[in-house]
């Protein structure tokens, strides 16, 4: 089929359309990949640009300081103001660490946020 005008350089040339073992072949190496990959257990904790972890003394300040700012913020409601200071009274620290280990400074402020959210309305 091919002679020296088409093949010029008389290497050999394959068909455009591969061979069934080929096409078998493909999918079963990048099941195996797959599979290697979903097998390999990765820890789920991601931490944000390698954050220092929190310490109790640090998460004793910072909600402090935290509540404080809230409660400047809505200076001109009594009654938010007595919900903020209810809640720093009821602050356990320990309870708090062990209900959100790992946690670094964006962690602290997302639960913070959370938590004191539904006592400024």
């Amino acid at each position: 089929m091919f002679n020296s005008v088409n093949n010029p350089f008389n290497k050999k040339i394959e068909s455009s359309t591969s061979s069934d073992s080929n096409k078998h072949q493909q999918p079963r190496e990048q099941k195996k990949e797959e599979k290697k990959y979903l097998e390999q257990e990765e820890q789920d904790e991601v931490r944000i640009g390698g954050l220092p972890l929190l310490t109790e003394e640090e998460v004793v300040l910072m909600t402090n300081s935290y509540i404080n700012n809230l409660k400047s913020e809505h200076k001109e409601n009594l009654k938010v103001i007595k919900k903020l200071d209810k809640f720093l009274e009821n602050f356990d620290v320990k309870k708090f660490m062990k209900k959100n280990p790992s946690m670094t400074s964006p962690d602290f402020y997302m639960v913070m946020f959370n938590e004191t959210e539904s006592l400024l309305k």
